[in-house]
């Protein structure tokens, strides 16, 4: 057989039988490699009840065709044992592949039996059908699974754990787990900041102040994306994360460029947009004083500028919420704190940061604010946000023309190099969705009616992360480049993110 009949045997392949042909010879092993010289992305849901059946589905989907995963991602409904799932997945992707295993508060995907996509979000109660056997029962909810596994020809992919010990302090460790990132990509690249980093942070870890070093430490062309509030598993190329007396605080999912790859055909992109749906209102107040009570929770007293006198907190939450408009639904409010900090890595010393870091507003008394979170400092100004669906639904709009901005004219000239959209993610507030919107998959059609058949994985989570610059804090307010506040951690968001390929000159 010639090499064109071995090139359309072999590209029909499921994934397993394909990674054996490329054993068999080195001309084999040759054709193999050029069926896999492009980035690829495979995902899949499931919700069927079984946890057992549900993985066989999305692994047998993901594995369906030529693959050669350099990681996975695995989202799970609450119900399924997290230490089974990502016993299972591992297995079956092999010994060599990082994979984080999170439980989350819903999936967003392509159902692997019907093609359709699906956006699930789990709740707690519900009326039990025997008959009927809805996967909106009981029996079936938080029970489900979304998996994505990547190719990214030309780069290495790692877990990087932060492991948490009473007998390190909190900075020490987040400045170690910002260098093991650095010293990991400087090991496989040329370069000290990997391309992107997809990160998953425990619901008992602060992830604010680690965000916010992560962020000064890298350079702007990084993107970070990911779930500040997970329950999870992860293991790596290296070590599988179970070192007694250490607890697992974050993990973050590493692509840096390949030092010995440097010639892999065409170039990898990586894309941040995303939607927000809160929106500022009120006056700008500042911190006089505060406490933290419990290592979780701010007391603050504040005061408008230009005015000394402190503010009643309880009567000016009053007066502020008279102000949203509900719509027959309740909502949340928010202050925005920008933060003006040092950043520091060791003695290292990373300079000053501008960053807005969104805290629940919970009450008040008449002195004091509380709030959710700690970290504000007396003198950090605020502003007050509530969730807003009008605004949601617009900047939904918006996330869907910047991605839109990545499909290629239609005449584009191959040879000129042509970039194509292989594969996303999609991380959103578990309190966006249909009843939020008063539409179905709003969530995740910017992506899916942007890139029709293009595979994306998502999940709904209670902290966003993804790396944004804002220009203002009120989008009617304009300031210099210089004031720019940085935003990585949001709230009622959806955050995209889209992996483009673009060809080497000539490539068909």
């Amino acid at each position: 057989m010639n090499d064109d009949i071995l090139h359309n045997i072999f590209r029909r392949l499921p994934a397993r039988s394909f990674a054996a042909a490329a054993c068999v010879s080195k001309t084999w092993n040759s054709t193999c490699n050029r069926i896999l010289r492009r980035p690829k992305f495979a995902s899949a849901v499931s919700l069927n009840p079984s946890l057992h059946v549900a993985v066989e589905e999305v692994v047998h989907k993901v594995l369906s065709e030529p693959i050669r995963p350099q990681f996975a991602i695995a989202c799970i409904g609450v119900e399924f044992s997290l230490e089974v799932v990502h016993h299972l997945i591992t297995e079956a992707l092999g010994s060599r592949t990082p994979v984080i295993t999170n439980a989350a508060r819903g999936i967003i995907g392509v159902d692997a039996l019907t093609d359709e996509v699906k956006e699930v979000k789990w709740e707690l109660s519900g009326d039990y059908d025997v008959e009927t056997q809805d996967y909106n029962s009981i029996f079936n909810r938080n029970r489900g699974i979304v998996l994505a596994v990547g190719f990214l020809p030309g780069f290495k992919v790692d877990a990087i754990s932060l492991l948490r010990s009473i007998k390190v302090s909190e900075v020490a460790v987040a400045d170690k787990f910002v260098m093991d990132i650095r010293d990991y990509t400087a090991s496989v690249s040329n370069f000290t900041s990997p391309s992107c980093i997809i990160l998953f942070g425990d619901q008992h870890e602060d992830m604010k102040p680690i965000i916010a070093k992560l962020d000064s430490a890298m350079a702007e062309e990084t993107v970070i994306v990911g779930d500040a509030c997970g329950c999870f598993l992860s293991k790596s190329r290296r070590t599988t994360n179970e070192i007694n007396g250490f607890s697992l605080g974050a993990v973050a999912l590493v692509i840096a460029r390949d030092k010995n790859n440097p010639e892999a055909v065409g170039e990898t992109i990586f894309h941040f947009t995303s939607s927000t749906g809160t929106i500022p209102f009120g006056p700008e107040l500042k911190a006089v004083s505060t406490s933290v009570r419990g290592s979780k929770f701010t007391w603050l007293s504040a005061f408008m500028e230009g005015d000394d006198e402190i503010l009643h907190g309880q009567s000016i939450l009053k007066d502020l919420q008279e102000e949203i408009e509900y719509d027959d639904l309740e909502t949340d409010m928010f202050i925005g704190v920008t933060q003006n900090r040092k950043q520091s890595i060791g003695s290292q010393s990373l300079g000053p940061s501008k960053s807005l870091a969104m805290y629940k507003v919970l009450g008040g008394d008449q002195q004091y604010f509380v709030v959710d979170g700690v970290g504000i400092r007396p003198g950090d100004s605020f502003l007050f946000y509530h969730a807003d669906s009008e605004t949601a639904s617009s900047s939904s709009s918006i996330a869907f023309e910047d991605l839109a901005t990545l499909n290629p004219p239609p005449k584009t000239n191959a040879a000129a190099g042509k970039s194509e959209v292989f594969g996303g993610l999609i991380f959103s507030c578990h309190s966006r969705g249909q009843a939020y919107f008063g539409r179905p998959n709003v969530n995740s059609s910017p992506f899916s009616l942007n890139f029709p058949g293009v595979p994306f994985a998502g999940m709904f989570c209670a902290g966003e992360i993804g790396r944004a610059v804002l220009r203002s804090i009120r989008d009617e307010e304009e300031v210099d480049e210089d004031d720019s506040v940085r935003r990585c951690l949001h709230v009622y968001s959806t955050v995209y993110l889209a992996m483009s390929h673009i060809n080497g000159g000539g490539e068909v």
